[in-house]
């Protein structure tokens, strides 16, 4: 086991190796993209304001300097700055002199982490639950499909996940608005970000409001991932180890648990590693619908509002989180399969 952990120590570190020129390359690519699109940041600025000072307002946020030396400057502030910044903040310690330069949002004149951060926390809690309940909901349905194939319970997985799949949020979310919030009166139509839980009545409210976005991203998140598990499991059924493991009297329960479903795991996890950064792509369409104030309407806002700067940290998150959980996925692999080498 320590010379596993060691190759699994070792694997990590070359990924990580590998991961930092991908995300240069990333970030380049964005940034590239994002700065040929228009964009001004002193057009929010009162049309009273002369030329001039325009001017020399786009001087000192470096608009005007040359492509290169941007990139390079905005690459220093995202993956060395920022971090800093944000360690001194959540710790409440300085590091080294405190002066250093950060990326400035157009809109908001802020830092554009810090307000990253505050929006974060609304994401972060409605989309991950969504994501965790869409995880508890489709794996034991796509084991139930495959282990009773062509079932009644099959049929009725098989149609209710092509039809979560194939019908897109944005029409979910309104159509259960239309039935539950206008119709029933069962939920708020709303996301009301600024409540909080004092009492048993807040609790309630909290709950209530989370229950339709929550509810519409969970069923289509478990949609492609009941699918994917079901199929997963069919093909290790019919493998010569499960027949061993069922000729040498193991329970059913056991064989299906223990084998079958830790090696139909293997590609499932890589879709749901995927499926994390998608949490925020989702989070832009549901946001709209249900009013949230979290990342998806930070961008989407922002990019209405031309903040070039605010789109490109955003996008450029994104990606390294789907970096990150390529290597979480990698490393599982190890976990579930131990014929999986790391060397």
């Amino acid at each position: 086991r320590r010379e596993r952990g060691r190759e699994m120590l070792s694997f990590i570190g070359r990924r990580a190796a590998i991961a930092v020129p991908t995300l240069v390359a990333i970030s380049f690519i964005i940034f590239a993209i994002l700065d040929l699109a228009p964009g001004d940041p002193t057009s929010h600025l009162p049309l009273t304001i002369p030329r001039e000072v325009r001017e020399q307002i786009r001087e000192s946020m470096g608009v005007n300097d040359p492509f290169l030396v941007k990139w390079l400057l905005w690459v220093k502030q995202v993956m060395i700055h920022e971090p800093i910044s944000l360690i001194e903040q959540l710790f409440n310690v300085q590091i080294g002199s405190g002066e250093r330069t950060r990326v400035i949002s157009w809109q908001s004149r802020g830092p554009v982490v810090e307000t990253i951060a505050e929006r974060l926390p609304q994401t972060t809690w409605v989309m991950g639950l969504a994501f965790v309940f869409g995880i508890l909901i489709a794996v034991p349905v796509g084991v139930i499909s495959a282990y009773k194939q062509y079932s009644v319970f099959d049929q009725i997985g098989t149609f209710v996940s092509m039809v979560g799949y194939s019908v897109p949020t944005f029409f979910t979310g309104l159509l259960a608005i239309v039935i539950f919030s206008v119709k029933l009166g069962w939920f708020p139509s709303y996301y009301d970000t600024t409540l909080e839980v004092t009492d048993w009545s807040s609790f309630v409210a909290q709950i209530k409001q989370i229950v339709l976005p929550v509810g519409v991203l969970s069923m289509f998140n478990a949609a492609a991932l009941s699918r994917f598990t079901r199929s997963s499991m069919l093909d290790n059924l019919s493998e010569d180890y499960v027949r061993t493991a069922r000729s040498k009297g193991l329970k059913e329960k056991r064989v299906l648990v223990r084998h079958v479903l830790r090696n139909s795991l293997i590609p499932v996890v890589t879709l749901i590693a995927l499926q994390v950064p998608g949490i925020f792509a989702g989070a832009l369409i549901t946001e709209q619908i249900f009013r949230i104030n979290g990342i998806g309407h930070l961008l989407i806002s922002s990019i209405h509002g031309g903040d070039i700067p605010m789109v490109q940290t955003l996008s450029f998150l994104i990606a390294a989180l789907t970096v990150l959980f390529n290597l979480v996925a990698d490393v599982v692999y190890g976990m579930l399969d131990p014929r999986i080498r790391y060397d």
